[in-house]
């Protein structure tokens, strides 16, 4: 499986709790969001880049799988892997890890479709400025 990572550290804020100080479970997808909104600054694929190519990316699959609490006031590493895929998708792998007990919070995936935004089409194939993104990556092999 080949793949391209990034990490963001993020502190929890009040407003990302519940009544127990505790994380409120659908606050993991905003994570997400902020670790692929990373990742596309480190790897020079923003969301920005995405549309002024004409395209929209939306998330058609999401899934959480929740290990363990985080408190308010704690800080989170979130990993973002994303996945090579031949077909016209965005695959990304992702891990919430609570960086003061170094427990795995959270791990998670998400997988987007490219969407064109001028006809609110999906594309059956990889825009050319995509597939020309991924060849000048440098893929891990894991």
């Amino acid at each position: 499986m080949k793949q391209i990572t990034a990490e963001v550290t993020l502190k929890v804020r009040f407003s990302e709790t519940d009544a127990m100080g505790v994380v409120w479970h659908g606050n993991y997808l905003k994570f997400f969001e902020d670790a692929r909104e990373h990742f596309g600054q480190v790897h020079k694929m923003e969301y920005l880049d995405v549309y002024n190519n004409g395209f929209f990316t939306p998330i058609v699959k999401s899934e959480i799988n929740h290990k363990a609490v985080v408190y308010y006031g704690q800080e989170v590493k979130v990993k973002a892997r994303l996945i090579y895929c031949a077909a016209a998708k965005i695959l990304f792998n992702y891990e919430v890890i609570n960086l003061t007990t170094n427990e795995i919070a959270a791990i998670g995936s998400t997988m987007q479709v490219f969407m064109d935004a001028s006809s609110r089409t999906l594309t059956l194939n990889k825009p050319d400025f995509y597939s020309k993104w991924e060849n000048n990556q440098l893929w891990e092999n894991v």
